[in-house]
């Protein structure tokens, strides 16, 4: 007999309601219960942080955080990082014009990855950005394009941020 127990969260802005088994993981709600499988499961040990997610704002690799314990948070996927219909986030356009993948299965958590360390870290040198991504690994690349999009998406957001601060001048 299987017990469930009820949570409630908000995934990309949209609250949700559901009934899951204690052991279920936040990586297999996203993909199995929401459909939402641009969140990857590589290795379901927290080894490879293609399940990087954002839980309340911090990037976590969803294969070791319990649904239950999502219950009242706030989850961002991949899906849910370019805001409304202005087309791709600035990490996704760079890693696309960088070239920054070959078969794609690391990118959604790179991408996860990268966007929390620019959120605290808007300027990050290169050497913070290979630790930033530390907990993610790449099987197909160097690494060195995925760099190149994070410093290139680092200094699209920055100006973005610059423009929007400057008053325009009539």
């Amino acid at each position: 007999m299987s017990t469930t127990v009820p949570i409630r969260l908000s995934v990309n802005g949209k609250p949700h309601e559901l009934d899951v088994e204690p052991r279920l993981l936040l990586v297999h709600l996203l993909r199995d219960r929401l459909g939402l499988t641009g969140t990857h499961v590589g290795c379901d040990t927290s080894n490879c942080g293609a399940c990087t997610v954002h839980l309340d704002g911090e990037a976590v690799k969803s294969c070791t955080v319990l649904a239950v314990q999502a219950d009242e948070a706030e989850v961002t996927t991949i899906e849910g990082l370019a805001a409304g219909d202005d087309g791709l986030h600035p990490l996704q356009e760079a890693f696309w014009e960088d070239h920054a993948l070959q078969c794609g299965y690391c990118t959604p958590g790179m991408i996860m990855a990268a966007a929390d360390l620019l959120a605290r870290n808007p300027d990050p040198t290169e050497e913070e950005i290979r630790l930033g991504l530390e907990g993610n690994l790449c099987r197909c690349t160097g690494y060195h394009n995925i760099v190149a999009a994070v410093r290139d998406a680092a200094a699209e957001m920055r100006g973005a941020s610059a423009a929007a601060k400057t008053p325009e001048v009539v």
